[in-house]
């Protein structure tokens, strides 16, 4: 998890997880991932689970070069992403996200575009598609041979 983790270089607000709680406060990560552990009441807690993010956004055309530069500053600000895919008028980010559930990994992806837009100087496009899958669901995915591979080595790249 990245709770309060700012991008480099810049005094903008940071991405968290949504309303973490003590699940996430001064707890060793020895649960295994999404087991339930205890939190400061005696109440189980869930851990922490890694989910698959596929962001997708789309709007207006724009220079191809200024696309790629958006992109590679956002990977830059945030290694945690894996692959970005772009062509002048859509793009998709994947990457893995560390959180309690799918609502909170999903409420973090759905911040990612719009509040690092200015700082990173992306494009004005609005979001289109998102997915979130667990991890297990992904390897499943790609076991069966059709889940979200990546198309492209990680990195930025087009379409």
């Amino acid at each position: 998890m990245r709770p309060g983790a700012a991008s480099r270089g810049s005094a903008e607000r940071a991405l968290t997880s949504v309303a973490a709680g003590e699940a996430y406060e001064s707890e060793p990560q020895t649960a295994p991932e999404g087991a339930p552990r205890e939190s400061g009441d005696g109440e189980p807690a869930p851990a922490p689970r890694l989910w698959h993010v596929t962001l997708s956004v789309s709007g207006a055309r724009a220079p191809l070069q200024e696309v790629r530069r958006g992109l590679e500053q956002l990977a830059h600000d945030h290694p945690f992403l894996l692959t970005s895919r772009y062509a002048p008028d859509h793009a998709e980010i994947r990457y893995w996200e560390e959180a309690r559930d799918l609502h909170d990994a999903a409420a973090v992806a759905l911040r990612l575009w719009g509040e690092h837009r200015q700082t990173a100087r992306l494009p004005p496009w609005e979001i289109v598609g998102l997915e979130v899958i667990d991890r297990d669901t992904y390897h499943q995915r790609v076991a069966e041979g059709c889940g979200p591979l990546p198309a492209t080595p990680v990195g930025v790249h087009p379409f």
